[in-house]
């Protein structure tokens, strides 16, 4: 098993959501380390090591991604495409976190492999509350594959 801190990647484009997802994460989860990238280009570039990420360094592998749809450039579905396309990404875990909850975009997520897809609340306490637990999940119950 993995003994560094948990790597989030966190795909946001709305500053408010990424705040609150950075706050929550920080405030309950256990060594989380969070890389935020603001649309779905430079989130291949990113897992690509394309452009200012090509230095592995600069770019470690997450260990889970927190992904929006509604992203600029490259929408999130062809980020959930391109990535479980790949052999070297596709291990990596895949939460939609959207505002969309259209039976379309939960079918394709899932038909892209996405592992998981959640609708984030309307309600600040509800969302916060949602944070919370998707951090306890993922970041600490879950077990991460150190391949």
């Amino acid at each position: 098993m993995d003994n560094q801190p948990a790597h989030v990647l966190l795909v946001e484009d709305n500053d408010d959501h990424a705040e609150l997802v950075i706050r929550q994460l920080s405030e309950h989860s256990v060594s989380a380390r969070l890389t935020r990238v603001t649309d779905g280009q430079e989130a291949l570039d990113y897992l690509l090591r394309n452009g200012k990420y090509t230095d592995p360094a600069g770019s470690p592998r997450p260990h889970v991604i927190f992904l929006d749809l509604r992203l600029p450039k490259v929408d999130g579905l062809e980020v959930i495409k391109v990535i479980k396309e790949s052999e070297e990404l596709r291990r990596i875990p895949i939460v939609v976190l959207t505002t969309s909850d259209a039976e379309r975009d939960v079918t394709r997520a899932y038909v892209y492999h996405a592992n998981s897809y959640v609708v984030k609340p309307v309600d600040f306490q509800t969302f916060r509350d949602l944070m919370h637990e998707l951090g306890i999940y993922w970041l600490n119950w879950n077990t991460r594959s150190s391949a």
